[in-house]
């Protein structure tokens, strides 16, 4: 492996923007604490907060370097985890919303908790302990760590340490604080960067012109034709169409219906037609998804079949900074860098702060010390955050270990492991008003056991396993074992307990949802349409 070209002035531009960063993180820790409660939205946010929220908190940096480098090694097919999104983003606006809005819950786990009880809810607080150590904290790392391994080129398990190090540093002195705050323009800054980085790939590509790029982009004997094909033949081991068509809707109704952190600025929408047309805005912006995170690996890939890169070996995974440290000049490399481990830093933060809040708070005080002081409830805490770290350090090296995928492939089989549980829970308790409580904690217990226990097997104990089937598939299979447990479960269980029918709110819809939605349809069966048959 080569690792990042990194030259003085890189170093200073990334010192310095890790001090400006520290410098507000002191000067917003000053600040009166009264101010942190603005965060609370109330019931105020519009459309295009939502949509900018929502699409925000998805393409994250983890997110740009897998896409790019699936860009690289299969071309746009992995777009479908993008497109073929808005389908689940529909659900969540007309199924979903309606019942979150009209039972005007703050949280999933209180949704969970009208339905079937405070065990429930409880048992949630389990599940979002195992799904924050994995996919907030480990497949953060693991994509961190490639960034900060191609830079130093050591091992990952010391890149994780290092990012864990960086996030505790700067949680102890206030920096996190200006992170959170300036996450938005990093965001911004980032879409910039990709779209330029594609800019400018594309015009090196042509010889110093944009048409001329785009034409070898066209051209098979460069970037081979099946790389602009949505749809790929069930024998492509990467990305069969049939396994995504069954198994991407587990993943999908996982994340953009029942995952906290996606369906919360729809939680906090003025009303329901806002957080409708809101959840629309973010099917648009997921368009985006492709040509600014996916195409910059296909042109990397163009680049290096052109011998732009001389001899060298570009791997995958690296495809994103190979294309930033090749095409921007000194100093804007350390930019990227910075601004990429920045925002990795406060998700690893965050993600520490929601493990340590959940067990605290949800189990710790409800049921093992109900009278802890606030000495004893900050110890655990702080106990729990360094127990989570050492933890996902090892997840993180077990990931890193999972052979033959791309990252991409390795972050969606991953989560693909995760989703069947909550997935079958939300479904089978919105639909059907037989399922019990019991069939609930079995499938959030045993479910989510055997569940990760396949994922594991799968993985790592029986790899030879991802030659036979695809872990898409699995996880549909996994999904359809669950809700014929929880049916067989519910009608043997005679502890059915009556409850008040869930608040919907059934508003007609307004002419500017109607239209925003058949639209957004319509445009996404044409490019269905027209990146097939290539």
């Amino acid at each position: 492996m080569e690792d990042l070209s990194m030259h003085t002035m890189d170093w200073v531009v990334l010192a310095s923007y890790f001090i400006i960063l520290l410098a507000i993180g002191l000067w917003a820790s000053s600040k009166s604490k009264k101010e942190s409660s603005k965060f609370l939205a109330g019931n105020s946010l519009r459309w295009h907060h939502i949509g900018f929220s929502m699409w925000g908190t998805n393409v994250g940096p983890s997110m740009l370097i897998a896409s790019a480098s699936a860009g690289f090694t299969a071309g746009i097919v992995s777009g479908n985890y993008a497109w073929y999104a808005f389908v689940f983003i529909a659900l969540l606006a007309f199924v979903f919303a309606p019942r979150y809005l009209g039972e005007k819950i703050t949280t999933l786990p209180e949704f969970m908790g009208k339905r079937f009880g405070e065990s429930t809810r409880n048992m949630l607080a389990w599940y979002t302990i195992v799904t924050v150590l994995i996919s907030w904290l480990a497949l953060t790392l693991f994509a961190g760590g490639i960034i900060i391994r191609q830079v130093f080129g050591i091992p990952m398990w010391l890149s994780a340490f290092i990012l864990l190090a960086i996030s505790a540093f700067f949680t102890i002195i206030g920096g996190l604080k200006a992170i959170a705050y300036t996450n938005v323009y990093q965001m911004v800054l980032l879409i910039l960067v990709s779209a330029t980085l594609t800019i400018v790939g594309i015009w090196h590509l042509g010889g110093e012109s944009v048409i001329g790029g785009i034409n070898t982009l066209a051209d098979p004997n460069i970037v081979p034709s099946d790389y602009w094909n949505l749809f790929q033949p069930n024998s492509d081991k990467e990305f069969p169409w049939l396994p995504i068509l069954l198994g991407y809707p587990i993943s999908g109704l996982w994340f953009w219906c029942t995952d906290q952190s996606m369906v919360q600025p729809v939680l906090a929408a003025r009303d329901l037609n806002e957080g409708q047309k809101g959840a629309n805005f973010t099917g648009w912006l997921k368009i985006l998804d492709v040509a600014i995170y996916i195409i910059p690996g296909v042109v990397c890939f163009a680049l290096w079949k052109t011998g732009f890169f001389g001899d060298r070996l570009i791997e995958p995974d690296n495809a994103y900074m190979t294309l930033v440290s090749s095409l921007f000049p000194v100093g804007m490399v350390g930019l990227v860098i910075a601004v990429l481990t920045a925002a990795l830093v406060s998700t690893i933060g965050s993600a520490l702060n929601a493990l340590s809040t959940v067990f605290t708070m949800d189990i710790y005080v409800k049921s093992i010390n109900p009278q802890a002081s606030s000495e004893e409830i900050v110890r655990t805490g702080h106990i729990v955050t360094i127990f989570g770290a050492l933890v996902s350090i090892m997840i993180t090296v077990a990931v890193d270990n999972i052979k033959g995928m791309d990252l991409f492939n390795v972050f969606q089989s991953v989560l693909s492991f995760i989703a069947p549980p909550m997935a079958a829970v939300f479904v089978m308790g919105v639909f059907w008003k037989r399922c019990t409580t019991l069939a609930a904690n079995v499938i959030l217990t045993f479910g989510t056991i055997f569940s990760i226990g396949c994922g594991i097997l799968y993985l790592w104990i029986i790899p030879q396993a991802t030659e036979h089937v695809h872990f898409m598939m699995l996880s549909f299979l996994i999904f359809v074992v669950l809700i014929i447990s929880m049916i067989a479960v519910s009608y043997f269980d005679k502890a059915v307990v009556e409850r008040e029918p869930m608040t919907v709110i059934r508003n007609r819809l307004s002419v500017s949802v109607t239209v925003a939605w058949t639209l957004l349809a319509a445009v996404m069966i044409g490019l269905y349409i027209f990146f097939n048959g290539n």
